[in-house]
């Protein structure tokens, strides 16, 4: 099932990239100085085999970064989000937890064609996720669950297509290094191995 809904999500992204790139003409063209926003929502769909005991299902929410620029081709990305919550299930069949997290991410960009009507780009950053309100259910229910803050890395490509003069419709996708080490009544479970992947429509606006 997270193997078809990747495959799905990708595909229309894809689709929409190739379907924009006849229609629309150059208007935003970044350069030293500018600031873009976007907001949208992003699916994190963490992979398979996380744990031995549990795996973390797919979570979608509301997210919106700011990225501003050295050059027409550098600059830094600032991602935030509001808070995901993720359903944990047991291996053997059932829900374990719920857990809310928060991502921020920090990226450092290379815009291609900055000038062009459609604009790729990639990049690399630093990933924070802290995870809090670890609530457990169904045969935990009543255990203190703790997943503790992960430091990794992350890998970005996106794309800008413009709309108007400041606006542009962004679809990208990252791969986040996530692991945390999980802690029930006090005693280690080992670590989870979230390691998703991202994929996100945004609107965007240049300042």
């Amino acid at each position: 099932m997270k193997q078809q809904t990747r495959g799905l999500a990708l595909g229309a992204i894809v689709s929409l990239v190739v379907i924009l790139s006849v229609t629309l003409s150059s208007m935003v063209q970044a350069e030293q100085g500018d600031i873009l926003f976007r907001a949208g929502a992003h699916s994190v769909m963490p992979k398979s085999d996380n744990h031995d005991i549990v795996e973390v299902e797919d979570a979608t929410m509301l997210t919106f970064n700011l990225t501003y620029f050295f050059t027409s081709h550098f600059a830094v990305e600032v991602l935030a989000a509001l808070p995901f919550e993720h359903d944990v299930e047991l291996v053997s069949g059932g829900t374990a937890a719920r857990v809310k997290h928060l991502p921020p991410t920090v990226s450092a960009q290379y815009h291609f064609n900055p000038a062009a009507k459609i604009r790729p780009y990639v990049g690399v950053g630093l990933n924070v996720t802290e995870f809090f309100e670890e609530d457990t259910t169904g045969p935990l229910a009543g255990a203190e669950l703790k997943l503790d803050t992960s430091i990794g890395a992350a890998l970005q490509l996106g794309v800008d297509i413009d709309l108007s003069e400041q606006i542009f419709l962004n679809a990208e996708v990252r791969y986040i290094g996530i692991e945390t080490d999980a802690h029930l009544n006090g005693a280690r479970l080992g670590t989870i191995e979230i390691d998703p992947w991202a994929i996100g429509i945004n609107l965007g606006f240049q300042f």
